[in-house]
Formats: C-alpha cells, sequence, structure tokens
C-alpha cells in the first residue's frame, strides 16, 4: 500500500473539523470517523477472513454499556471503563465465534445475527442495566477524564480520530503481517489454507476476537458523545448494517474501503435526516441501498474496484498512444 495517500487523507480527516467551525459538520465528521473506524475492525473478519458477521453490534454495545454502567454506579471513567469494555467484548466473541465458526457461510453469518439479537433482549430484559429504559449519562463539568465536553464537538472529534488511526493501523500491521495472509487464504479456500498447514480455527477465532475489541472501543466514545444508550439504540440491527453496507459499497477487504463508504453514507445518512427531519426517516438508507445495487452489479468490489479499474484503463490507453 502507497503511504501517500493514506497520509494525505489522514490529515484531511484532522484538518477538516478544526477548519470548518459549523457545527453539524463537526457532527458529521464524527460519525463518519466512528463509522470508518468500525468498518475497519469488521473488515479483519469479513473482508480478510472472509467470514461475514452481521452481529457487531453486540460488540459496540457491550462497550457503551460497559463503560456507561461503571461510570453510572461507580463513577469509574470512561477510559478505564473502555479498556474493560474492549476486554469483555473480547471474552463475548471467544465463547460467541468458538462454536459458530462449526458453521460456513451463510449459515454462519445468520448465527451472528442471530447471537446479536440475544444479547439485545437480554440487555432489555436486565434491570440491573435499566432494561428497556435505557440509561441517561450523569452531565459533569467538561473533563477529559469523565470524557465530557460542552463547549465544543472538538475533543470528541480527536478522540474519534486517535480511535480510528490506532484501528486503521492495527488492521494495516494484520493485513501486512503472517496473520493477514493467513486469513486471505482461509477467505480464498478454507480447505486448501487446511491443506498448507494454517489453523484456520486458531486464525479465524484471533480475528475475531480482536475486531470485537476494536468496536467495542467505539460504543465507548459514542456513549459519552450521546450522553444516553439504550439496547435498541446500540445493539439494533442498523448499526450492524450500516457497518456491512459502508465497508461493502467503499470495497471489502481493503483498508480505503470503509473510508470511502463512510465518507459517503455517513454524510448522506446525516444531511438527509436534518433536512427532511422525522419524515426522511430511512430515506437515506434506501439511497444507499440503490448505490449498493448500482456498484456491486458494475463492480463487487466497490468504489474502490471501479477506481482501481479505471485508473488501469487509463494506464492501458496511455501505452497504446505512445
Amino acid at each position: 500500500m502507497k503511504k501517500t495517500p493514506l497520509l494525505v487523507i489522514l490529515a484531511i480527516l484532522l484538518i477538516l473539523p478544526l477548519v470548518v467551525k459549523d457545527v453539524n459538520f463537526q457532527h458529521v465528521m464524527l460519525m463518519m470517523l466512528i463509522f470508518a473506524g468500525l468498518g475497519e475492525a469488521w473488515n479483519i473478519i469479513t473482508g480478510f477472513a472472509g467470514q461475514t458477521s452481521f452481529g457487531h453490534a453486540a460488540f459496540f454495545g457491550i462497550g457503551a454499556y460497559t463503560s456507561t454502567v461503571l461510570f453510572y454506579k461507580f463513577n469509574v471513567s470512561p477510559w478505564i471503563g473502555m479498556i474493560l469494555g474492549a476486554l469483555f467484548a473480547g471474552v463475548v466473541a471467544f465463547l460467541v465465534s468458538y462454536p459458530c465458526f462449526r458453521l460456513k457461510g451463510h449459515y454462519f453469518a445468520i448465527a451472528t445475527l442471530a447471537v446479536a439479537e440475544i444479547v439485545k433482549q437480554l440487555f432489555v430484559s436486565w434491570d440491573y442495566v435499566e432494561g428497556a429504559t435505557g440509561i441517561s449519562i450523569p452531565v459533569v463539568a467538561d473533563s477529559f477524564w469523565a470524557m465530557q465536553f460542552h463547549r465544543s464537538k472538538i475533543p470528541y472529534v480527536l478522540i474519534a480520530y486517535g480511535l480510528f488511526v490506532f484501528v486503521l493501523f492495527v488492521a494495516i500491521a494484520i493485513e501486512r503481517n503472517k496473520m493477514g495472509y493467513y486469513l486471505k487464504a482461509i477467505r480464498e479456500s478454507h480447505e486448501a489454507a487446511e491443506a498448507l498447514g494454517i489453523n484456520t480455527a486458531r486464525y479465524k477465532l484471533l480475528a475475531m476476537i480482536v475486531s470485537s475489541m476494536l468496536t467495542a472501543l467505539f460504543g465507548t466514545l459514542y456513549a459519552q458523545y450521546i450522553l444516553y444508550i439504550d439496547p435498541f439504540m446500540v445493539f439494533g440491527l442498523e448499526v450492524s448494517m450500516k457497518i456491512v453496507l459502508l465497508t461493502v459499497l467503499g470495497g471489502l477487504g481493503s483498508i480505503y474501503g470503509p473510508i470511502i463508504g463512510a465518507a459517503i453514507l455517513i454524510p448522506l445518512s446525516e444531511y438527509t435526516r436534518t433536512l427532511l427531519g422525522g419524515t426522511g426517516k430511512g430515506i437515506d438508507l434506501m439511497i444507499y441501498g440503490i448505490l449498493i445495487v448500482i456498484v456491486v452489479v458494475f463492480e463487487p468490489r466497490g468504489i474502490l474496484g471501479l477506481l482501481r479499474k479505471r485508473s488501469r484503463r487509463r494506464i492501458n490507453y496511455g501505452k497504446s498512444t505512445a
């Protein structure tokens, strides 16, 4: 992967919200960074390893609830809750994925969807975490330790940027490492990977654990930003589907894919909701669905695939005319 385009993208993502003072724009940038990071985390298990998960909202919600409950009931810093939430998400991923990986293809995807729904219903019925009512996070004075900033959205944006960069470079490190090659071998042919001596169960499980832990980090940030969570908000199918769709649209299995997808979906989602209000609910997803169909019909590898194909055509045309 060439470093220059990535560094340019990272510089733009950092500078834009600092230069543009519009609060709505800063909100959109914050949500874009969160979902781009979630897409990178999901890419590890699905894009690299080829194991489609529709249940990543479970890990997002676990991260959100762990930090929120600890802060709400015991006044524990969300930063500590973020770390513990990631650990809990990793444990849940291990317990759930170990039996689920015995399933293949669509059956595994359906199993992850079912697990996410089970987790949501458990939290809906769990009185200790206020059940379906949800939790309003206590508002305190601006504090980095409490991860609350009421005068400006910039601190939230910078935290989201830091988490995104961290997840991005973890994904890059995995892709370039032995683990990344093993995961891609599993994606291309599970049987061939086993024939080569790769412990497929071990590496799929490891990928799922890493992916779930990274996903949980953003759950904490989202909870502290919104200052209210309930099971339907953080464990909902919409969260998982947004992660899946933006990564597929941008380019599954590519580091740039989630960034491209988030740059299209999140502004579309936020601005249509703002412009149309309650009457626009779901329109963003309908438009996005149309985009997905159009892109997949012409290029299954997403927008990134279309860009690469167009680039190759220009190169070939240049050679033919030289």
